[in-house]
């Protein structure tokens, strides 16, 4: 090696030095604007008590999101910059008032899953074992806020959801899409390892041609939810579940294919149910239910 070769290698690692230190001061500005930023809620919070206001505004917390999204140049990517803030809010939430939200488990369900990108990690997230369960756990106040799935691009509405709304008093409060990518997990590496496949129904009949392919000789077992099949899947040996990436990071599985499901475009929409009168944004929706007479033509 030259001289001037070895000059040079001195001179890059003096640049990743200094750029090492720029981000170092980047990173402390972002935490001292972070930590202003909870301060500044928590003195909202205080007013807000002080007026008799609710304390928890979904609406005025969708919209920053939105405006950020609409003005965000990159390259930090839309998906990205949801979940920062998406946590951000959360912790700005955890200084105002400790929230509970139940949604249907167990965990890393895709419910799970959408009520953690809508609320943040910081809050407590319980779960819950029918949708039912979620409606009354919300009613009787012990969770502050309920997500439900109502509605799938492929599979349909969830009509359940939509009855307990005829039995309860609870608003919808807002709404999560959730775009819906199955993955087979197993403990094992390899396809001709698998003889079980575990997973709920719906999941099955949206990675039929896949399976049918690959797997045509592994027994089906359907599950109560993909997470419950990954639980299965952990503790047999030769099985494998159709579920979600974050449930195989939860039951130490590995990933043995990807994006499994036979249409790409496979979206879940969730409400978020509670007590709370949500104010307007300039882009609401107004849901209306009725029910028609069980005769012909009706």
């Amino acid at each position: 090696m030259t001289n001037s070769e070895i000059i040079k290698t001195d001179d890059l690692d003096s640049d990743i030095d200094s750029l090492r230190a720029s981000i170092d001061e980047i990173d402390m500005e972002i935490l001292d604007l972070i930590n202003r930023r909870l301060l500044l809620a928590k003195q909202i919070w205080v007013i807000k008590k002080r007026k008799g206001e609710k304390v928890l505004d979904p609406a005025r917390e969708s919209n920053i999101i939105n405006s950020l999204l609409s003005l965000n140049k990159g390259p930090l990517s839309r998906k990205a910059l949801h979940h920062i803030f998406a946590e951000i809010i959360s912790s700005s939430r955890e200084v105002q008032k400790k929230e509970i939200i139940t949604y249907l488990g167990p965990e890393a369900t895709f419910t799970h899953i959408a009520a953690m990108n809508h609320f943040g990690h910081t809050v407590s997230l319980v779960p819950q074992t029918s949708i039912r369960d979620i409606f009354g756990e919300v009613e009787k106040g012990a969770c502050t806020y309920g997500v439900v799935p109502v509605e799938n691009s492929i599979e349909g509405t969830v009509n359940y959801t939509l009855d307990l709304f005829f039995e309860s008093d609870l608003k919808i409060c807002a709404e999560i899409y959730h775009a819906i990518s199955h993955d087979l997990l197993s403990k094992t590496d390899s396809l001709k390892d698998i003889a079980k496949v575990y997973s709920h129904p719906h999941a099955f009949a949206q990675c039929r041609r896949w399976i049918g392919k690959h797997l045509p000789e592994s027994v089906l077992e359907e599950c109560s939810s993909t997470a419950r099949a990954a639980q299965k899947a952990s503790g047999n040996p030769g099985s494998a579940a159709i579920a979600s990436s974050e449930a195989a990071q939860m039951y130490g599985l590995n990933v043995v294919a990807s994006r499994i499901e036979d249409f790409s475009r496979n979206v879940t929409r969730f409400l978020v149910i509670g007590h709370d009168d949500i104010h307007r944004t300039g882009n609401d929706k107004t849901s209306i239910m009725f029910v028609t007479a069980h005769v012909p033509g009706a």
